[in-house]
């Protein structure tokens, strides 16, 4: 089953079920007006929305065209946004690039960060920023939206509360993570609204490109429309998603709704950092990483951040060359004061 949020007047959206192709849709108000609504009674709702996704496939069901233009992320604002940090290959790059140690504990102990929830950007919605100097990044991560989840689950546990998967792009302002990082308070300013893919989809849907805990396939990042990344989602993770949320689970219980993120997708290559596309590695799914490595080769980085104007597309496509979740594509935009609401 395949979820999308269409943008109206209200906040939350309006929920619709989505063909498995993503090119028609069906409005499901009289079973749950927001995603969040059906996740609260998901026991129920559920299993009335699978039936709806059925009749779509079947044709007894009325629908109407789908645009992923036209959608806002799955849930446009969330109880919970907690990311986590799985491929440790990353973490590692990205602390060497500003000269910081990487303690042992980290591949056994996830890392993980409390993100800002309340106003999620449209999969195709603009990356505004006043200044280019920021730095900014995009960050190709998997994420999964759980059921209620009660304080101390086990990891087996945690991964039968698994409800929902999807793409996003937890943008990055990566010239101003150094100076808050430094105060020991975490990230704020530095982790602007996060961007989630067009459809939400059941972890049924993936096949076995999905083990329960981690989803086997590449994750497709270009920038500026030619290929920048393509690592596999499901290699090098070091914590399955059942471990991460029961890490989040740990000294609280996690509501339904909540949204537990992958960290950053990143590939080996031999046993060391990866390679660009070009040179026969998995790329990329942020530009920090490609900056880490030109520096620890050459001395200095020469892969630029992000600048106003530029776009990164973020997609995962099955087996057979179709897309699970569409797209997010997003452009860097200028901020201005007179754009203020």
């Amino acid at each position: 089953m395949k979820l999308a949020t269409l943008k109206d007047s209200t906040r939350d959206g309006k929920l619709v079920v989505v063909s498995k192709d993503l090119t028609r849709c069906s409005e499901v108000g009289h079973i749950a007006r927001s995603l969040q609504a059906a996740l609260d009674d998901w026991a129920h709702a559920g299993p009335r929305l699978a039936r709806v996704a059925e009749g779509i496939e079947t044709g007894s069901q009325p629908t109407t065209r789908f645009h992923e233009h036209e959608a806002a992320s799955p849930l446009p604002r969330a109880y919970q946004w907690a990311d986590g940090s799985a491929y440790v290959n990353h973490v590692e790059l990205v602390r060497k690039a500003r000269n910081a140690e990487m303690p042992a504990s980290f591949w056994t102990d996830p890392l993980m960060y409390q993100g800002g929830s309340d106003c999620f950007l449209g999969p195709r919605d603009p990356i505004v920023v006043a200044d280019e100097a920021y730095g900014v990044d995009m960050e190709g991560e998997v994420a999964v939206v759980v059921d209620d989840v009660p304080m101390g689950a086990s990891v087996k546990e945690a991964r039968g509360a698994i409800r929902l998967v999807m793409l996003v792009n937890d943008v990055s302002l990566r010239g101003l993570i150094p100076a808050e990082l430094a105060k020991g308070f975490g990230f704020f300013q530095s982790k602007p609204s996060s961007a989630f893919s067009p459809v939400a989809v059941t972890p049924g849907e993936l096949g076995d490109a999905w083990d329960g805990g981690r989803l086997h396939l590449p994750l497709l990042v270009s920038l500026n429309g030619k290929t920048f990344g393509r690592a596999n989602a499901g290699i090098d993770m070091t914590f399955d998603f059942g471990e991460l949320i029961a890490h989040a689970a740990k000294t609280r219980a996690l509501a339904a709704g909540s949204i537990i993120g992958s960290g950053t997708v990143s590939n080996k290559l031999d046993g060391g950092p990866g390679k660009p596309v070009s040179e026969g590695g998995a790329g990329y799914s942020c530009i920090a990483e490609i900056r880490t490595i030109e520096t620890l080769e050459t001395g200095a980085p020469k892969t630029p951040f992000m600048k106003f104007g530029d776009t990164v597309r973020i997609e995962m496509k099955d087996k057979a060359g179709h897309s699970i979740f569409g797209a997010i594509e997003q452009r860097v935009e200028r901020w201005a004061e007179s754009q203020r609401e």
